[in-house]
């Protein structure tokens, strides 16, 4: 079964530190999690403590902060992870996707993207039924999930690939209709890897 320590460690390397970039939408963030989006996050205020006490100096306190890095993980633990099972995915390299896809672009999207790509591998249905594409991981997901693993030998290439293909898309559609957000394109398309 899949690691959430693992998958963690791999999405903090593109989660950064602080950040307050007017062109992001969620605007004040620190290690991906958005004040705009999560206001009563426990870590803003240890976030705020030090900002008082160390003003721009802050910044090289939060890595020493433990407190603070434990609120982090147990915030993409709730929010994030257990919202798609993530402890009975049997597949750590779709658990990694999934968890860093969630924690960018939301639990719903990364869980469609999973069950598109669950259903375009099922030959039309002769290996297994298509599933509802809702967004909500659950038994059926997760029984189709092992289904597409256990027909590929546990190898979860093609569906990573699918999943990959999807999340890329979004990002140019995104970048098309947001032509400002083409800033972060370089690190978006870093997240694409299987």
């Amino acid at each position: 079964m899949a690691d959430f320590a693992d998958a963690l460690e791999l999405t903090l390397q593109f989660e950064g530190g602080y950040v307050n970039d007017p062109d992001d939408e969620g605007q004040e963030t620190y290690r991906g999690i958005s004040r705009r989006f999560n206001p009563s996050w426990n870590g803003w205020a240890m976030i705020d403590r030090l900002k008082a006490e160390y003003g721009p100096q802050m910044e090289k306190q939060l890595p020493m902060q433990l407190d603070l890095q434990q609120q982090v993980a147990q915030f993409y633990k709730s929010m994030y992870w257990d919202r798609f099972w993530g402890d009975r995915i049997p597949d750590q390299s779709v658990a990694d996707e999934l968890f860093d896809t969630a924690v960018n672009l939301g639990v719903h999207r990364a869980v469609i993207f999973l069950q598109h790509s669950i259903n375009l591998l099922n030959r039309n249905e002769k290996n297994y039924p298509d599933i509802g594409a809702d967004g909500s991981f659950g038994p059926r997901t997760l029984a189709a999930l092992e289904s597409v693993l256990a027909l590929d030998r546990g190898n979860s290439l093609y569906l990573l690939k699918l999943m990959n293909i999807m999340q890329g898309q979004h990002y140019i559609d995104y970048m098309e209709k947001n032509p400002v957000q083409e800033k972060f394109a370089r690190g978006w398309l870093g997240r694409i890897t299987i």
